[in-house]
């Protein structure tokens, strides 16, 4: 069976009371968008935002089926090289699955939490996540498409299906 991965487009929008010691952020923060340690991006640093910085930055990523996990940190860059401000870990369950359909975008906020375990400020930003192409025979409905078996029990008919290694019927 082919694993198939989707395509997240994902846009940083902005954060909020970012700090460095209890003090608020002065300039240059940015963030790292990452799914696995090879595919990640990063937006351009935000010069003049200080603690509420700025960057309206769009990324169109490739998420495997098997990521259950993104990963938004944001950093200041200083002298002395990029300093982590603070960190969020988003489950991609909050966007794929359950109610959501593909191709919808929503708006997310998450707390960034620093090194220490502390709280440490709110990134906002959007997700839209484009899945692999369905194909159904234009002959037949999407039910039958998908393995769907139509039986007659007393006289009521009943559908019968395997779906992703399950067993259901209505």
């Amino acid at each position: 069976m082919e694993t198939k991965s989707r395509s997240l487009e994902l846009t940083v929008l902005s954060a909020e009371d970012l700090r460095i010691n209890n003090r608020n952020l002065k300039k240059n923060a940015f963030v790292v968008v990452s799914i696995d340690p090879f595919n990640y991006r990063m937006t351009k640093t935000d010069a003049q935002g200080g603690g509420y910085p700025t960057w309206n930055e769009k990324f169109v990523m490739d998420l495997p089926a098997r990521e259950r996990f993104i990963i938004l940190e944001v950093k200041c860059r200083t002298s002395s090289g990029d300093r982590r401000i603070g960190s969020a870990k988003v489950p991609v369950s909050e966007f794929i699955g359950g109610y959501v359909p593909d191709n919808c975008l929503q708006f997310l906020s998450f707390r960034l939490w620093d090194a220490t375990g502390q709280r440490n400020g709110i990134i906002n930003f959007s997700v839209k996540v484009k899945g692999p192409e369905r194909k159904y025979s234009p002959a037949a409905p999407p039910a039958q498409a998908a393995g769907m078996r139509k039986f007659q029990i007393d006289g009521t008919e009943i559908s019968v299906g395997l779906l992703r290694g399950f067993l259901f019927g209505v």
